[in-house]
C-alpha cells in the first residue's frame, strides 16, 4: 500500500506544479475572480465552438464527471478514487488495483484564460512541452509540460470553453498495459468527461 500512497503524493504534486504553472504567465489583465471570455481566446489559441457552460458542479465535485466504470473501461479495475485539491481547482484521482497506477482529472477553474493560457506560456518558453493535438470530442487539445516528462505520464488540457480546461494527467508504471500510450488513455478519458459535461 505504501508505494500507492507515494505515487499518488508525486502525482499530485506534480499535477500541483502543472496547473499551477498557468497562473504566472504574464497578461495584459489583472485577474479576476468572476470567469470572463472577453478578449479570449487569445495569443494563438483555437476557440471553442460549443461552450459547455454547466460545470459548477463538477468544477466542486470532480468525481462525478465519469462514472469509475467508464474509467476502468480504459485502464482496469480501479481500486478508489480520491478527490485532490489542487492549486488551479480540485480534481479526482482514480487509483487502479494494480500496480503504482493512476489517472487524474478536473476542470481547472482557476485558471479563467483556458487555453490560451497555455499557449502564452508557451509563446515566452515557459513550456518544456507544447503539442496542439486532434480535437477530443469536437473540443480543441493540448499536451503540454512544464518539467517532469517521461514515460507513462501525459498531461492534456481540454478547451470546453474559452475560459476553462479540462485536464486529464495519467501516471503509469511499466506493468501497465497503456504504459507507452498514456496520451490515448488521457484522450479516452477527457471524451468521456465531455460526453458526461455536455449531457448534463
Amino acid at each position: 500500500m505504501r508505494p500507492k500512497a507515494t505515487f499518488l503524493t508525486i502525482a499530485a504534486l506534480s499535477s500541483m506544479a502543472l496547473l499551477g504553472g498557468c497562473s504566472d504567465q504574464k497578461t495584459d489583465t489583472p485577474p479576476t475572480s468572476a470567469p470572463t471570455s472577453t478578449g479570449l481566446p487569445s495569443n494563438g489559441a483555437p476557440a471553442v465552438a460549443d461552450p459547455i457552460t454547466n460545470t459548477a458542479q463538477f468544477e466542486s465535485d470532480p468525481c462525478t464527471v465519469i462514472p469509475s466504470a467508464e474509467i476502468e473501461s480504459v485502464g482496469g479495475k480501479v481500486e478508489r478514487s480520491e478527490q485532490e485539491e489542487l492549486t488551479m481547482g480540485k480534481a479526482c484521482a482514480w487509483i487502479f488495483a494494480k500496480g503504482a497506477n493512476t489517472v487524474s482529472a478536473g476542470l481547472v477553474a482557476g485558471n479563467k484564460d483556458g487555453l490560451s493560457s497555455l499557449y502564452a506560456q508557451n509563446a515566452t518558453g515557459g513550456l518544456t512541452t507544447f503539442k496542439p493535438v486532434e480535437q477530443v470530442a469536437g473540443y480543441p487539445a493540448v499536451v503540454y509540460a512544464n518539467g517532469g516528462e517521461g514515460p507513462g505520464t501525459c498531461t492534456l488540457a481540454v478547451g470546453v470553453r474559452n475560459d476553462l480546461v479540462y485536464t486529464v494527467i495519467p501516471r503509469l508504471g511499466s506493468d501497465h498495459p497503456l504504459y507507452s500510450d498514456p496520451c490515448g488513455m488521457a484522450t479516452k478519458v477527457a471524451a468521456a468527461a465531455i460526453k458526461h459535461l455536455k449531457g448534463a
